[in-house]
């Protein structure tokens, strides 16, 4: 949800990677390390630390990987693209065999590189980086999330099929994420027979959207709002739209992850998804209930920290097969999907395309009701 982008403080990380790199590289030799780079310190990176040391812990006391230890090396990037490539060196430096993140998309982009290294490149693979950019970022850059284009047509489908609207207005964040999804849901709505009223943008901090709401409410064409941004902006645009009585519904991707917990306001609202923690599959069920047990006093996983898990699981299946030398264990990862069954893990079925994207894997619909957030489409 993913997660698209958004703009996080960047604290003074130097000294504190150097410091992990070397604690890392102090352990045993015989451990397998693989980095996690994320968020940690906000609502969105926390659950998917907390569930990659579940999964650690789970596939240790399970034997490892080929009787040797896993090994976490987890760094924080703030959600920064600065942050993320200094994150992405240092786990190089530590020894990692491959890592899972970034969690935005600016990050995600801005560490590739580092990862795409021909000299020295490293296995990275976002549980929920979403941009379309990231399917060109290069071949050792994997996601296991539904892109902004699987989710933009996803989205447009329902509101012209399901819910049977023909014309609405689209906000944007001016970023990564905003527009990669503005796109995607554009180029679908337009193709199905909808009609866009309106494309406007808008900054992250303190979105300006007033003028463009007073001008859908004078008009009275608009029978949604398509907001494609993230939860941090998103309750100060319900409450603008709220004030001039618009009642038209608004639509959402991932980035609106949590929204539900800005009270009222955000009841009626829809949101695309590639993971609801209520889901009712024998495997979510058992992770839930893990990771609850272990973490009492936790929201419940959201979509990064169960991409996570399931990530941890698909590379131990990876590394037992292939070992840890980074060309062999890219194409193994790569075959997933292809020359090998694909990968059904909680957040559904993970097989990659040559791109490094999950085509296949699935776009749930939610809607916001009393504060909650209730599957409406989806497997």
């Amino acid at each position: 949800m993913t997660h698209g982008c958004r703009r996080s403080r960047a604290g003074a990380l130097v000294a504190n990677l150097v410091f992990l790199a070397l604690a890392a590289c102090s352990a045993a030799p015989r451990t397998i390390r693989i980095g996690l780079a994320g968020p940690f310190s906000d609502s969105t990176g926390a659950p998917m630390l907390r569930a990659a040391q579940l999964a650690a812990e789970t596939i240790n006391r399970s034997g490892g990987i080929n009787g040797r230890p896993l090994e976490l090396v987890a760094l924080d990037d703030h959600g920064d693209p600065d942050s993320a490539v200094k994150v992405a060196l240092a786990l190089k430096q530590a020894g990692v065999v491959a890592v899972i993140g970034h969690v935005y998309s600016e990050a995600t982009l801005a560490a590739a590189p580092v990862y795409n290294d021909p000299a020295h490149p490293l296995v990275a693979i976002t549980p929920s980086a979403t941009a379309p950019a990231i399917s060109d970022a290069g071949p050792y850059t994997f996601r296991t999330c539904p892109s902004d284009r699987q989710q933009g047509a996803a989205l447009a489908g329902f509101v012209r099929e399901r819910l049977g609207l023909g014309r609405g207005t689209i906000l944007y964040a001016n970023n990564e994420y905003g527009r990669g999804l503005r796109t995607a849901f554009a180029d679908e709505f337009s193709r199905i027979g909808g009609q866009i009223d309106e494309t406007a943008p808008y900054l992250e901090d303190g979105p300006a959207v007033e003028a463009y709401l007073q001008r859908m409410a004078r008009q009275k064409t608009s029978q949604f709002v398509f907001l494609a941004g993230s939860v941090g902006e998103a309750p100060a645009i319900l409450s603008a739209a709220r004030r001039l009585r618009i009642t038209a519904p608004f639509i959402g991707g991932d980035g609106l992850e949590g929204l539900e917990a800005a009270g009222a306001i955000t009841n009626g609202t829809y949101l695309s998804a590639a993971y609801l923690a209520s889901d009712t599959s024998a495997l979510n069920q058992a992770f839930v209930a893990a990771y609850q047990r272990k973490y009492p006093t936790a929201t419940l996983p959201n979509q990064p920290a169960a991409a996570t898990w399931d990530l941890l699981l698909l590379l131990r299946e990876a590394i037992a097969d292939a070992g840890t030398g980074t060309a062999r264990l890219k194409t193994r990862i790569q075959e997933v999907g292809q020359r090998r069954p694909a990968f059904l893990g909680v957040t559904g079925e993970i097989g990659f395309d040559d791109h490094g994207d999950v085509p296949r894997q699935r776009v749930l619909i939610a809607r916001i009701e009393r504060e909650q957030v209730r599957l409406v489409e989806g497997p």
